[in-house]
């Protein structure tokens, strides 16, 4: 049997070059120079962050769908969503703020969890994604735009001081961005790019190497 290719990974911290070596399941590949971790070798990566982004899916069209709360004032009920929350803040003024919250809490997320969807949906069939460096590359530009946590944080500082004035109702889409939140944390975590690319084999036709 011929001898494996030796093959060099960067550090992404430090762009110190080292030998890419192969890990037992489940461990985790460090730099030498300033401890940086260089990749895992997560078990059954795919698999779960495929699941966790179905999952995840699924609540966030809920979130979208449903009211996050309800102000009840002397009877009479006002259910609040969030793109009605993005739309009333852009027509009191406050366009730049309205367009944070539309792009970081419905944008980003959205382009992650179809970008991860058309990713590892066809390496779960065993076949290759269609346009996957594409898809790779938006999922590497929108990390940092992803802030559903930082959404919720705001959410239940504006349900703390309503409480004092008025009878706020906690919608079910409410509960469906903790739970978001929580997933998309879970599939960030999960999901392996280098394992993506090892499943990859460019010389098979558009089909997976097992």
């Amino acid at each position: 049997m011929a001898d494996r290719p030796v093959q060099l990974i960067a550090c992404h911290d430090c762009d110190l070059l080292q030998r890419d070596i192969a890990l037992n399941p489940g461990c985790t590949a460090s730099c030498r120079r300033c401890g940086a971790v260089l990749y895992r070798n997560a078990t059954d990566s795919i698999d779960r962050t495929l699941a966790y982004t179905l999952a995840a899916g699924i609540l966030f069209l809920v979130a979208n769908v449903f009211p996050i709360f309800s102000i009840e004032v002397q009877g009479d009920r006002s259910a609040i969503t969030l793109f009605g929350a993005v739309l009333s803040l852009w027509q009191q003024g406050m366009e730049i703020i309205s367009l944070m919250v539309f792009v970081t809490a419905i944008v980003a997320p959205a382009l992650e969890l179809i970008s991860l969807t058309i990713l590892l949906m066809p390496l779960r069939l065993g076949l290759a994604p269609p346009s996957h460096t594409l898809f790779m590359r938006t999922l590497q530009f929108i990390e940092p735009w992803g802030m559903v946590e930082v959404f919720m944080l705001g959410v239940l500082v504006s349900l703390v001081k309503l409480t004092h004035n008025f009878r706020v109702i906690p919608g079910f889409a409410l509960w469906s961005f903790g739970l978001l939140t929580l997933l998309l944390a879970a599939a960030a975590a999960s999901f392996s790019a280098r394992d993506v690319w090892a499943r990859l084999d460019p010389r098979s036709q558009g089909e997976v190497a097992p």
